[in-house]
């Protein structure tokens, strides 16, 4: 059988996705697609995926059974697969060690919905900062107050901070031009100069803390940003700075950061992430006014969600083609992965 004519199977659990995905991988005429229960342990998914040659996961941790994470468990039963595709920027729901390990090839959706997060970024500030969600509960439930009494704060001139300045941070940096905002940023993996044509000034993490009205993340969670932001760093942030996160649950120690709320520290916090997803309604930052909550919804609009799905079947309709993706998160296991897709082919 020729390289053209095998059909290689694509597998997605029913979990939601654009339509856009399913379109742009039953348009290829070598590419067959299959739709998954995730509910359970359903013995009819894993016969599916055990003879997948690509899969495409949710990236997001606490809505996929764990049953359906790509481990070393699930490896082990999926023989044939080739490649695996995370439904965003984050990968928490992939091992990718263990994926390079097999031989697999891993890819993420970087950029893809990095319009929508920065907008957000700006949404949670501005409603911390304007007083807005404090404004709208008052109005709905209360009279007797003065227009005064929820005076909010003017941003333009301040100082923003991003903790990390890939394509959210940079996008989230061109906003914060916009509002005449001086912008700070700390990235261990870009050189000053790449900071600089970023559009912010590279600083280290002790002087974005010290110098930023609002401190905003934009990194990845893995060993080395666990906790990057705790009791020292929240510390070290002016008095009444404002926190935001759009990165990922994890990144910033939940417990410390009430702390640093509740004592009047800090002025308030936009968090669009959490170390359980949703949290608990009565967890401690979720009884703060100061605290505009969203549930890791920065991401999901529809343009975002859109675009996430195109470059998903984008990439692997690449990757079973043999051409390399955009977004490859274990470079090092290309060659055994064209190896391995032309024993597939036949």
């Amino acid at each position: 059988m020729n390289d053209s004519s095998r059909v290689m199977q694509v597998c997605r659990l029913d979990l939601w996705i654009s339509p856009v995905f399913d379109d742009l991988v039953r348009s290829e005429a070598n590419l067959a697609l299959q739709v998954l229960a995730h509910q359970g342990e359903d013995p009819r998914t894993l016969a599916a995926l055990s003879r997948a040659h690509a899969y495409h996961v949710s990236a997001a941790k606490d809505e996929l059974p764990r049953a359906w994470f790509v481990n070393q468990a699930l490896i082990a039963q999926c023989p044939d697969l080739l490649c695996v595709s995370s439904g965003g920027a984050g990968f928490d729901t992939v091992d990718v060690e263990a994926c390079t390990r097999a031989g697999i090839a891993v890819v993420n959706q970087a950029g893809a919905n990095a319009f929508s997060v920065a907008e957000h970024t700006f949404g949670l500030l501005l409603a911390v900062v304007k007083r807005i969600v404090e404004s709208d509960t008052k109005l709905r439930r209360e009279r007797g107050f003065s227009r005064e009494d929820l005076m909010g704060e003017e941003i333009h001139g301040n100082t923003l901070g991003l903790i990390g300045l890939g394509e959210i941070g940079q996008r989230t940096a061109r906003i914060a031009q916009g509002f005449g905002l001086e912008v700070l940023a700390y990235d261990p993996y870009l050189s000053a100069e790449q900071i600089h044509a970023r559009g912010a000034q590279p600083v280290t993490l002790e002087a974005l803390l010290g110098r930023s009205d609002y401190v905003s993340l934009h990194c990845p969670l893995n060993a080395t940003t666990q906790h990057l932001m705790g009791a020292e760093q929240f510390a070290a942030m002016k008095p009444g700075a404002v926190f935001v996160s759009t990165a990922r649950g994890g990144i910033h120690d939940e417990a410390a950061l009430f702390q640093a709320l509740n004592s009047g520290h800090l002025g308030g916090a936009g968090l669009d992430v959490w170390a359980c997803e949703p949290p608990a309604q009565d967890a401690p930052l979720m009884t703060l006014p100061n605290v505009v909550a969203t549930f890791h919804t920065a991401g999901v609009t529809h343009g975002g969600r859109r675009n996430v799905a195109r470059s998903s079947a984008q990439q692997i309709a690449l990757m079973l083609r043999g051409e390399r993706p955009a977004h490859l998160l274990n470079p090092q296991v290309w060659e055994r992965f064209c190896e391995r897709l032309r024993e597939a082919r036949g």
